[in-house]
């Protein structure tokens, strides 16, 4: 497709974009076979070059809206597909593919997967093994749901993304001292909640991964197996991911059945999927289901990996055409995110010393900006973050080596600032 004339690539809409060291990768990817016409809600700086139009709209969360503005457009030149990758924006996305007769135009399965709570009730209808879980309107509900799940528990906004809340609890003193932090984290931007905002879930034990997929006509196919790296418990702070081509869980007949039969249950039947499992010893057990490409740059550690290219298979299955999605390398890759060590730390500068890397580590990134003012989590969450290492090696263990390496060349300059604002998680309900 990359030799057709620009005017004969398809049209790709494309809603938000996101933060450009996450998100220029992809971008670049599909800007190479599509045309992309972006929505946003400002005019476009770095994403300009990948770009051959775009509408700067009131809202990128209103869909109707969006839907019309995108039937306008569509007047003009048929529009080919619409994908977004942003938590908080695919539903709107789901009702603007509606409006165009596209693929993955269905609003209520996005909002099945959008809604853990209801994520949680197609599952169980279906009998899909997963945790025991209990929405919730307050504290005194909490603790009920607590006493049936068992403890330790976990505690889960049912509409936010990023482990945005996420928490665990060892018995009702805990759940007690955290039920308003899980009740109260509020993504940066605004999404609508059910009265009963907040899961209460049986904590199962295991590896934590996630799986890439695309998925066409129903059926689904996994790309990228990321293995997590969770830190600051106990709350779930995913510090890290590992990637590797090779990974023994893609061809896992358990792990495979149980992807297809949720994808099934809950009725997701075209588009790019991030699913995440507990390898519990019982089996899998689905933790939650995401309609999107994964975020923390684990597709792009699945293209270093494998050589698949997750931006260009997102882009033609929105776009109903053909993915290429066989693996050219046999590599792994892996990821690390690091945070200042106090709260309220404001930036001065964030580098590395890349004379003393390995050749392992394939690529540093300052993400926070002199006059930042950054926080560790719970406080920082994956906005707290203020650079991050990839390493790409022949195996995990020399990714892991050159991660440390660059962990060990990070230098941070920055001065603590005072705070009268008291950590939620420190408050008694």
């Amino acid at each position: 497709m990359t030799d057709l004339p620009p005017r004969r690539r398809p049209l790709l809409l494309l809603i938000s974009t996101g933060i450009r060291p996450y998100r220029q990768y992809l971008l670049r990817s599909i800007g190479s076979e599509f045309r992309i016409h972006l929505f946003h809600t400002a005019e476009p700086s770095w994403e300009k070059e990948f770009l051959t139009g775009w509408s700067v709209l009131p809202s990128t969360a209103d869909g109707p809206a969006m839907a019309a503005a995108a039937r306008l457009l569509n007047e003009q030149e048929p529009i080919d597909g619409v994908l977004c990758w942003d938590e908080a924006r695919i539903h709107a996305t789901a009702q603007v593919a509606q409006a165009l007769g596209l693929r993955n135009g269905d609003p209520e399965v996005i909002a099945r997967l959008r809604d853990k709570g209801q994520t949680r009730i197609a599952l169980d209808a279906a009998g899909v093994s997963q945790p025991r879980s209990v929405p919730v309107k307050d504290l005194s509900e909490a603790l009920a749901a607590a006493a049936r799940v068992g403890y330790p528990a976990i505690l889960k906004p049912r509409g936010l993304g990023a482990s945005l809340g996420v928490v665990r609890v060892e018995n009702a003193q805990d759940l007690r001292r955290m039920f308003g932090f899980t009740r109260d984290t509020r993504a940066p931007e605004p999404v609508e909640l059910p009265e009963r905002a907040v899961l209460v879930e049986e904590c199962v034990i295991g590896e934590e991964i996630s799986i890439d997929a695309v998925v066409r006509d129903g059926r689904v196919t996994p790309l990228f197996i990321g293995r997590k790296v969770l830190g600051y418990p106990p709350y779930a702070e995913e510090v890290g991911h590992y990637v590797s081509a090779s990974d023994p869980l893609l061809t896992n007949p358990a792990l495979l059945a149980a992807l297809q039969h949720t994808h099934t249950a809950l009725g997701f039947s075209d588009g790019w999927t991030h699913t995440e499992f507990m390898l519990t010893s019982s089996g899998p057990q689905v933790i939650e289901v995401n309609g999107r490409l994964g975020g923390d740059l684990i597709p792009y550690l699945g293209l270093l990996a494998t050589g698949i290219d997750p931006g260009l298979a997102a882009a033609r299955v929105a776009c109903g055409l053909p993915p290429e999605l066989t693996a050219t390398q046999d590599r792994a890759a892996a990821i690390r995110f690091f945070y200042v060590a106090e709260e309220n730390t404001e930036i001065s500068s964030v580098s590395f010393e890349t004379a003393s890397l390995p050749d392992e580590v394939y690529e540093v990134v300052a993400v926070a900006q002199p006059g930042a003012v950054v926080s560790p989590p719970p406080k920082g969450t994956a906005w707290g973050r203020i650079a991050l290492a990839i390493a790409v090696g022949e195996s995990a263990a020399l990714c892991a080596t050159a991660l440390d390496a660059a962990e060990a060349a990070l230098v941070i300059s920055g001065t603590v600032q005072a705070s009268t604002v008291p950590d939620p998680s420190l408050e008694e309900v």
